[in-house]
């Protein structure tokens, strides 16, 4: 995903980065669709973006909050993601809510809280889903 970004911010086609990386076009189209990519092919793309192969090998997963199509999302989700960089983020939150729904639910039933715990969880989960299916990290 990152290597579509770096190519789409430049302007350049799959076929033009396949010729200046050396690579064929299908294994961009591979890389590009999430398919693990060879030392080799990332040491080639690289140096075409002129940028260390570690940015290339870590998947960097934020939201584009600069995007048109983010800037015309419906105010609620825009409010509920303000602050929200990355989906590792959007995963804790999930993560802790669900953990203080079993524990409140495990160590002392509340009529309130419980159900509030795993609400959250689930708000979170649903929010993360949405964002995922468009696209916008």
């Amino acid at each position: 995903m990152i290597v579509k970004k770096l190519r789409e911010k430049r302007n350049w086609s799959q076929e033009q980065l396949a010729i200046m990386s050396g690579l064929s076009t299908r294994t961009i189209q591979r890389i590009e669709s999430g398919n693990k990519a060879s030392i080799e092919s990332l040491k080639s793309l690289a140096s075409v973006f002129e940028i260390d192969i570690s940015k290339l090998k870590e998947e960097i997963i934020v939201i584009d909050k600069n995007s048109e199509s983010w800037k015309s999302e419906s105010p609620f989700v825009r409010w509920f993601f303000w602050g929200v960089k990355a989906r590792k983020q959007v995963l804790s939150m999930e993560f802790f809510c669900l953990t203080l729904g079993i524990l409140s639910w495990i160590i002392k039933p509340d009529i309130f809280a419980t159900p509030a715990f795993f609400l959250m969880a689930y708000i979170f989960a649903t929010m993360k889903y949405y964002i995922d299916r468009k696209k916008y990290w």
